[in-house]
C-alpha cells in the first residue's frame, strides 16, 4: 500500500523537475528565435524610408540571406545534440571539445559561402528576378552582407554548444544586445553618415560580427576552464559534418515543401498569394513558440541519454510531447480569437480577408499537430537520430507534393492547400511518432 501511494508521488515530482527543466531552457530560447526576423524588420522599417528601389532590393537579398541561415541551421541542431551527450556523461572538457569542431565547421562553411557569392552576387540577383531599379540596390546588400555569413554561422555553432552546455540564457542576452546594436548601426550609417542602402548591410555585418565574437569569448573561456583544446582537428571537423549531412537533407526537405505550398498559391491568383504569405507570416510566428519546446528537447534527451539514462530520456519526452498539444491548443484557440484583428494589420482587401478566413481556422486546428511534430523533432535531435530525421522528410515531401499540386486541379483554394499543409504535418507526426515509439532512438553513450 506505502508502494502505490508513494508511485504517483515520484510521478509527480518527476513531471514537475520536467517542467522546471523545459520552462528554463525553452524560454530564453524562444526570445533568441525571434531575434532574427526582428534584424530583419529593423532593417526593412530604417531601408523602407530610403524608397521603394531599396526596399525591393533589400526584399530580395534578405530573402537569399535567411535562405542561407535556414539551410545551415544543422550547425546549431547537430552540435547541441552532440555537446548535451558529453555533458551527460560528465565530460566537460569533451563536450566543448566537440562544440569547437562544430565552430571550426561553420567558419570554414563560412568562408566558402563568401568565397561562391562575392563574385556571383550579381548574377544570383538577376535569377531571383530583381527590377531594373532594385537590383543595384540588392547586390549592394548581398555582396556586403556576404561578408557577415562566416559570423552568422559561426553564431549558429556557438548557440549550439551553449544549449548543448543546457545554457539558454547568454543567447537570449546576446541576441538582444545584437538586436540593438543593429538598430542603433543602421540608424547610424544609413541617415547620419548617408551611407543609404550599403549602410543597412554594414551595419548588420558589424553586429553580427560582435555576436560572434561575444560567443567565442563565451566558449574559449569555458575551453580554458576545462582545458579543452582549440585548435582544428580534422577528423572532429569531419565528424560534425556528417552529423550534419541527414539535417541539411532534412531542412531543404522542409524548404521545398514551403516553396511548392508557395507555388501553388501563385497559381491561385493574386488574392490566394497574398492571402498566404499573410498566414505563412504567422505560421512561422506560431513555429517559434513550439521550435524553443523542441530546442529543450534537443539539450534535455541528449543529457539524458549521454548520462544513460534511458528511462529518464523517455519520461522527459512524454512530458515535452504533453507540452506540445498543451501550447499547440492555447496557439490554435489564440488564432481563432485574434483572426478578426490580426489580418486588418496586414491588408484592407476583402477578398485576401474571404480567402484567408477559412484558411486561418485550418492552422488553428493543426496547432496540436505542430505542437507533437516539433517537440518529437527535437527529441530525435537530442537523440542525434539524423538519418532517420532526413528519410521521414523525404517521405513526407513525396507524400506532400502530389496532393499540393492537385489543388489548382480540384479547387478548394487556399483553404484546401492548407489543408493539404496539416496533411504534411500529419505525415511528419506520424512518421515521428512510430521512430519514438519504437525505441530505436534510444542509444545511450557519450557518442551514438
Amino acid at each position: 500500500m506505502v508502494h502505490m501511494t508513494q508511485a504517483p508521488a515520484r510521478r509527480r515530482t518527476g513531471r514537475r523537475q520536467h517542467d522546471r527543466e523545459i520552462v528554463a531552457l525553452a524560454v530564453p530560447a524562444f526570445g533568441s528565435l525571434v531575434a532574427e526576423p526582428l534584424f530583419l524588420m529593423a532593417d526593412t522599417a530604417i531601408v523602407g524610408h530610403l524608397g521603394t528601389a531599396q526596399l525591393a532590393g533589400l526584399g530580395v537579398a534578405s530573402a537569399l540571406l535567411m535562405t542561407a541561415v535556414s539551410v545551415f541551421v544543422f550547425l546549431a541542431y547537430a552540435t547541441t545534440a552532440a555537446v548535451a551527450r558529453r555533458v551527460g556523461a560528465g565530460d566537460l572538457q569533451a563536450a566543448i571539445r566537440q562544440g569547437m569542431d562544430g565552430i571550426w565547421l561553420a567558419l570554414l562553411l563560412g568562408a566558402a559561402v563568401v568565397a561562391v557569392v562575392l563574385p556571383t552576387a550579381s548574377g544570383i540577383v538577376d535569377l531571383f528576378g530583381a527590377s531594373d531599379a532594385a537590383a543595384p540596390y540588392a547586390t549592394t546588400y548581398l555582396r556586403i552582407s556576404t561578408l557577415g555569413i562566416p559570423a552568422m554561422l559561426v553564431v549558429l555553432a556557438a548557440t549550439g554548444v551553449l544549449r548543448g552546455l543546457q545554457d539558454t540564457k547568454t543567447p537570449l542576452y546576446v541576441a538582444i544586445a545584437g538586436f540593438v546594436a543593429n538598430g542603433a548601426l543602421n540608424a547610424g550609417l544609413v541617415y547620419g553618415a548617408d551611407l543609404g542602402i550599403a549602410g543597412s548591410a554594414w551595419g548588420t555585418v558589424i553586429a553580427q560580427w560582435g555576436m560572434a565574437v561575444v560567443y567565442l569569448a563565451v566558449v574559449l573561456r569555458g575551453a580554458r576552464k576545462h582545458g579543452a583544446s582549440l585548435r582544428p582537428d580534422a577528423a572532429g571537423i569531419r565528424a560534425s559534418a556528417q552529423a550534419g549531412v541527414p539535417l541539411l537533407v532534412r531542412t531543404l526537405s522542409l524548404r521545398a515543401i514551403l516553396m511548392i505550398a508557395t507555388a501553388v498559391a501563385a497559381r491561385l491568383g493574386d488574392a490566394d498569394i497574398a492571402a498566404h504569405q499573410i498566414i505563412l507570416s504567422l505560421w512561422s510566428l506560431l513555429a517559434f513558440a513550439l521550435d524553443a519546446i523542441a530546442i529543450a528537447g534537443q539539450a534535455i534527451i541528449g543529457r539524458y541519454l549521454g548520462a544513460g539514462d534511458a528511462q529518464g530520456a523517455r519520461e522527459a519526452c512524454r512530458r515535452m510531447v504533453e507540452w506540445g498539444i498543451a501550447v499547440g491548443i492555447v496557439l490554435g484557440i489564440l488564432v481563432v480569437i485574434t483572426r478578426p484583428a490580426f489580418l486588418p494589420l496586414f491588408t484592407s482587401d476583402s477578398a485576401v480577408k474571404d480567402a484567408a478566413l477559412p484558411a486561418l481556422l485550418i492552422v488553428a486546428l493543426s496547432q496540436p499537430i505542430s505542437g507533437i511534430v516539433f517537440v518529437l523533432d527535437g527529441v530525435l535531435m537530442g537523440a542525434g537520430d539524423g538519418p532517420y530525421l532526413a528519410w521521414a522528410m523525404l517521405i513526407t515531401l513525396a507524400v506532400f507534393t502530389p496532393v499540393a499540386l492537385l489543388v489548382p486541379v480540384l479547387g478548394g483554394g487556399l483553404t484546401a492547400l492548407w489543408a493539404t499543409m496539416t496533411l504534411m504535418m500529419t505525415v511528419r507526426m506520424l512518421t515521428l511518432w512510430l521512430r519514438t515509439r519504437s525505441g530505436r532512438w534510444i542509444v545511450t553513450g557519450a557518442t551514438r
